[in-house]
């Protein structure tokens, strides 16, 4: 009965962790939706697409005919 107490704090770590590791597991695969998007993501691929269709609308320095 003795040699069982020495073996049972041995024991708690590897039995606590194998636990904690389950729960945490369990508790990951609740929030399963998609992350909310970044508003400055958002932001930054409105102003990535203002960029481009002005870019459409002004002509290339080459295509004005101007020279450096």
């Amino acid at each position: 009965m003795s040699q069982i107490l020495y073996v049972l704090p041995a024991l708690a770590c590897p039995v606590g962790m194998g636990a904690m590791m389950w729960f945490m597991m369990r508790s990951g695969n609740k929030n399963t939706a998609a992350p909310a998007a970044d508003p400055r993501e958002q932001e930054l691929a409105s102003l990535r697409k203002e960029i481009a269709d002005l870019r459409k609308k002004v002509p290339a320095p080459a295509q004005r005919g101007h020279t450096p």
